[in-house]
């Protein structure tokens, strides 16, 4: 099977294994990774550097050929430099081959075949030399195999060495480290900003005769073969890892005869082309499913009437399957239904029910009560709501009211060391936007030293910093939550106020408090202003019920999404690990 048959013949499988990205810090962004067509350029790269994706020709110049031209062009360099030598290399061992070479390839050393040299270091002096600014290239600068001009810094060098650390056109330019991708990572110099400089984290390597091919080399030292040798042959420490000169020196290159690489660079450029196309509509397609999701299912909550509702569901319960695909359509369906539900649009109402007015009275009273005996401290009169403050209307039964009216925030200061074996949580133990604890630890192994807040089971804690992360979760022990997160005592239902919580007629709010303040921190005024729809007690339940009923089904569905992108991931790997093997 050719490669492009590859390509053709499994279309589907490379356009439809994505995996989700990794988040971090900030929370999930939602994106997806295209795995498959990520696995498709490896597989294209990985054949052509192999020799198996042209054919050879037994009438080219053999490869030795070449080196041996090159070798004399680099003695040539050699004897008119005013370089230092090198130390010389080891030869070559059997055991340096990366693989089996085609008839006409051979093997080298990237010492043998370019010139290398490393770039100067920030902060060299230069005090009473005659001296230039210019712009050199830094490791952020390098990309694989593309560069990244966006951001240039300048450097100061004495005039008589500028000549030494300019790149010139045709350059492969190779960084030293950085994190675990950056080792090595190389691309072409293409002249665009003259002069140029570069610095001592980023080697140039200078091809000896014109006639070269830099962009085979370029191709060979990014693909997965180079990657291993700089891996295995780098200084490592835990997160960050990096090569010297003389392990770049030693890093072998087998090359293929002259016209061949010519070939192999050509079909190379058309079948990254190939894939580029493949990449493009897989995200048009991806992006234009998001859109009609985004569509489809705003027309729920923009419902004026349970009539417009009932229709609006009606139409997108029949395009359920091929709306309902990735993981982030089922999470906005989540989110749909968590509105829904805090609308009255969920359930049906029940005249006999207790009208939530009622409620919030006893509420009140209740909360006079623990005043009295010290168990609460007594709040500052909250606001009247008016009209302009309710964004829909209510259904029977229901009644507005500020986030203080139904809950009271507790802050129990105490120092960590006294509760050493109690759970621990802080904002990073909770997933976004879901209520999901998803680290289980104690307060000695977190490691945490200042003051914590002591919270009980049944309370809910909410992180006030970055509070549209929807950092919130309703805990059934007791332990200790760091000082960025509030203790909360609910008066009614506590998943019920979870769910309002985690709601985006909440969030709404809270982007509104963020943005008028520098950092995005919430405090304790402007959540107890927060305003609430509340219905009756008893239809607390049943919404909390049915959310759990509809949640589980949501779940389900992502858990056999997530098998069946797993299996698709799978099934490329195993396509190009056959193609390779």
């Amino acid at each position: 099977m050719s490669v492009r048959e590859l390509i053709t013949e499994h279309l589907d499988l490379w356009a439809g294994a994505v995996t989700k990205k990794s988040s971090s810090g900030r929370g999930n962004n939602g994106k997806v990774e295209l795995t498959g067509v990520k696995k498709l350029r490896d597989l294209i790269l990985q054949l052509a550097v192999t020799g198996r994706l042209v054919e050879q020709d037994a009438s080219e110049e053999p490869a030795t050929d070449l080196i041996n031209r090159i070798q004399a062009g680099k003695e040539q360099l050699s004897l008119s430099s005013k370089q230092r030598k090198a130390k010389p290399l080891p030869p070559l061992s059997e055991s340096e081959r990366p693989f089996s070479l085609p008839p006409g390839w051979a093997l080298s050393r990237l010492n043998d075949i370019t010139d290398i040299q490393g770039g100067i270091a920030k902060g060299k002096k230069v005090a009473g030399r005659q001296t230039r600014k210019l712009p050199y290239l830094r490791v952020a600068n390098v990309q694989r195999s593309s560069l990244d001009l966006s951001e240039i810094k300048e450097i100061e060098i004495a005039e008589e060495e500028i000549e030494r650390y300019l790149v010139r056109q045709r350059d492969l330019l190779i960084t030293e480290g950085g994190d675990w991708d950056k080792v090595g990572r190389t691309a072409i110099w293409d002249g665009r900003l003259e002069p140029m400089a570069h610095q001592n984290h980023v080697f140039r390597a200078r091809l000896i005769l014109r006639e070269q091919n830099e962009q085979w080399l370029e191709r060979y030292l990014n693909s997965r073969f180079a990657r291993d040798y700089f891996a295995g042959s780098s200084k490592q420490t835990t997160n960050l890892a990096s090569i010297n000169k003389t392990q770049l020196r030693s890093c072998t290159v087998p090359l293929p005869p002259l016209e061949e690489q010519h070939r192999i660079v050509q079909k190379v450029d058309e079948l990254m082309a190939l894939c580029d196309r493949l990449e493009q509509q897989t995200s048009d397609q991806l992006e234009a499913h998001e859109t009609l999701v985004d569509t489809l299912i705003g027309t729920l909550t923009q419902s004026e009437n349970a009539t417009e509702l009932a229709d609006n569901w009606a139409r997108l319960a029949v395009h359920f399957d091929t709306l309902f695909t990735t993981e982030q359509s089922i999470d906005k369906l989540k989110q749909t239904i968590l509105q829904l539900a805090v609308m009255g649009r969920l359930v049906e109402q029940d005249a006999g029910d207790e009208p939530a007015c009622e409620l919030l009275n006893r509420i009140a009273q209740e909360k006079i009560r623990l005043v009295a005996a010290r168990k609460l401290k007594k709040q500052k009169p909250l606001t009247e709501i008016g009209d302009e403050d309710k964004p829909f209307e209510l259904p029977s039964g229901w009644h507005w009211a500020r986030f203080g009216d139904v809950c009271a925030i507790k802050g129990e200061l105490v120092r960590p060391e006294s509760f050493p074996d109690l759970r621990q949580v802080a904002p990073d133990c909770i997933e976004k936007g879901t209520g999901r604890i998803t680290e289980n630890r104690t307060v000695k192994e977190s490691g945490v030293k200042g003051p914590n807040s002591r919270f009980y089971a049944g309370q809910i804690v909410y992180s006030k910093i970055r509070p549209s992360l929807s950092k919130a979760a309703l805990v059934d022990f007791d332990g200790l939550c760091s000082a960025d997160m509030y203790p909360i005592d609910a008066f009614i239902d506590s998943r019920f106020l979870l769910m309002e919580i985690l709601s985006e007629i909440f969030l709404q709010q809270v982007r509104v408090a963020e943005n008028r303040i520098k950092m995005p921190k919430l405090n304790q005024e402007s959540l107890t202003g927060f305003v609430l729809p509340i219905p009756p007690l008893t239809e607390q339940h049943r919404i909390v019920q049915k959310v759990d009923e509809l949640m589980a089904l949501c779940d389900q569905l992502k858990e056999r999404l997530n098998q069946a992108s797993e299996t698709r991931c799978q099934l490329a790997e195993a396509v190009a690990d056959n193609a390779l093997n």
